[in-house]
């Protein structure tokens, strides 16, 4: 019998380390205030943890931004923290995941400032990205290098002192590495075996398909930055890289393992980063991405299984994350009646855990907390924010700090009379977890019951899925003993045959309501 990795079929919840718990009162959460909420954690029934960027940074990013890739940010804690956090959560049988940025630095990281203070051409400026401007239209006057925009709004090219522009996919704060010097290369290698002897379990690759440019920096000129094989992303010299990754991972016990953040325009692309003797898994986005219906939701889980296929892979499913709108706002309908969104996120969290793969949750939607859109215009940080002018809000919203317990601010997630480092909603005092530990129709004890039950059939669950047939508005599937119903209309739809596990929502009968889901057993 062939013996399944851990990751495979895991549950991976995402910390925000910023906004998750806040153990020395200084509004910000850090490793330790991880460690006083594992067993929350396991009790959610969750099998791993993601943790975001802890790194010693400036923050212009939300830690996406590092300045020393080997050491801990004193606002999180210390690297004694880490190896305790480590210990902790391993002795709650959980696995530990954490970011790695290979992409772009801090401009605070040593290497960079190097960079700026040496001359062009120099050994230290080749580890990033310095290129001479083109000539401007009027005399004298100077433009980037070429077209490339940041994804933050704005062009991707700074000037320096000197006339030379560097490269930041991303805020001006955070230069591109260059991936062409292999002093970068053996620098992350290294970076990844110092985490790995400390304990980690996998690693999540931040902006995994960018690391390597087009040579001849041509311009996109229109083109989709994204494409496959374009100048910016999915380069084939990446793959080259992930081969040497996990040759790593391969050398350490315990089934470590990776996961891309892979942004493409299809399939195809998708399924080189899986290769027998590359990545374990990569993000698949669009189920996130989709629009509430049924026709529409089938399609991606068709198309996410059949990406992964070719490769013996296992998809991945998540519906937000700490660069989304949470998925019970995207969910309302505001003409509707209020409280959609919540049904609709119970619904959906059903269809993401009867399908065969990965699922990737994120703080707080086991709380059903929605975005936050009203934070007031001086408190936001997001780059996306400040790089547009305020012409878009940015991510602040999904990453406001979780309400642990308490009715008023910080809702224990710091101490009482500390202001979080994002203000948090007046009206959040009915969905702490707190609130919600003793009501068994919350949505905590949803996720709970909903969680503890996949764990219980999943050995008998195999990977591959039968779509039944369905009316239009519904999504009807078997895998397996478990049948799954989803119900993405406004009417109510006569279940398939089986009986009955769980519910999203009451049933009428045998008639499954709009926006809801169920489980039965074949």
């Amino acid at each position: 019998m062939t013996r399944i990795p851990w990751w495979r079929n895991a549950v991976v919840y995402e910390v925000y380390v910023r906004s998750f718990a806040d153990s020395d009162g200084n509004g910000e959460g850090d490793l330790q205030g991880i460690r006083s909420r594992l067993g929350y954690l396991r009790d959610l029934g969750v099998d791993a943890l993601w943790l975001t960027p802890f790194y010693t940074s400036p923050l212009a990013d939300g830690g996406y931004d590092v300045a020393d890739y080997r050491d801990v940010d004193p606002r999180f804690g210390t690297l004694d923290d880490f190896d305790a956090l480590v210990a902790d959560v391993h002795a709650h049988g959980l696995r530990l995941i954490v970011d790695i940025v290979p992409n772009h630095s801090s401009d605070r990281h040593p290497w960079f400032e190097e960079a700026l203070a040496a001359p062009p051409g120099s050994p230290e400026r080749s580890r990033y990205i310095f290129r001479p401007g083109k000539p401007g239209e009027r005399p004298g006057e100077e433009q980037p290098p070429n077209d490339w925009p940041s994804a933050f709004g704005g062009p991707a090219w700074t000037r320096v002192d000197g006339g030379e522009w560097y490269l930041h996919l991303y805020a001006r704060e955070q230069p591109d590495f260059n991936w062409r010097n292999p002093e970068v290369q053996r620098e992350f290698e290294e970076i990844l075996r110092f985490w790995l002897d400390r304990g980690v379990d996998g690693f999540r690759i931040d902006v995994a398909a960018g690391l390597f440019k087009d040579a001849s920096f041509r311009d996109l000129d229109g083109r989709d930055r994204r494409v496959l094989n374009g100048p910016i992303y999915s380069r084939p010299e990446v793959h080259d890289v992930y081969r040497r990754w996990r040759q790593i991972l391969d050398d350490y016990d315990g089934d470590r393992m990776a996961i891309g953040e892979v942004w493409t325009d299809g399939p195809a692309d998708l399924s080189l980063y899986l290769r027998p003797d590359e990545l374990h898994q990569v993000f698949q986005f669009d189920l996130q991405l989709a629009s509430w219906s049924a026709t529409a939701f089938r399609d991606v889980a068709t198309a996410a299984m059949k990406a992964v296929a070719p490769n013996g892979s296992a998809p991945t499913w998540v519906l937000s994350s700490h660069d989304s709108v949470r998925h019970v706002t995207r969910y309302e309908q505001p003409e509707s009646v209020p409280g959609i969104g919540w049904a609709r996120a119970r619904a959906a969290l059903l269809m993401l855990l009867a399908l065969p793969g990965s699922a990737y949750l994120y703080q707080g939607e086991e709380l059903g907390l929605p975005e936050v859109t009203d934070l007031p215009d001086e408190a936001r940080q997001d780059p996306v924010w400040e790089r547009t002018n305020g012409q878009l809000a940015g991510r602040d919203g999904c990453r406001v700090p979780l309400p642990w317990s308490g009715d008023a601010e910080p809702y224990g997630f710091s101490p009482g009379g500390v202001r979080p480092w994002l203000p948090m909603p007046e009206r959040w005092g009915s969905l702490t977890a707190e609130a919600q530990e003793s009501d068994p129709s919350s949505m905590l004890a949803f996720y709970r019951e909903a969680l503890a039950l996949r764990r219980r059939m999943l050995d008998g669950l195999p990977d591959d899925v039968e779509w039944l047939d369905s009316p239009d508005t519904a999504v009807f599937f078997r895998r397996g003993p478990l049948t799954c119903a989803l119900n993405c209309g406004e009417n109510p739809v006569r279940l398939p045959p089986g009986t009955l596990l769980l519910a999203s929502t009451p049933l009428y009968g045998e008639l499954l309501p709009g926006n809801g889901a169920a489980w039965l057993r074949s």
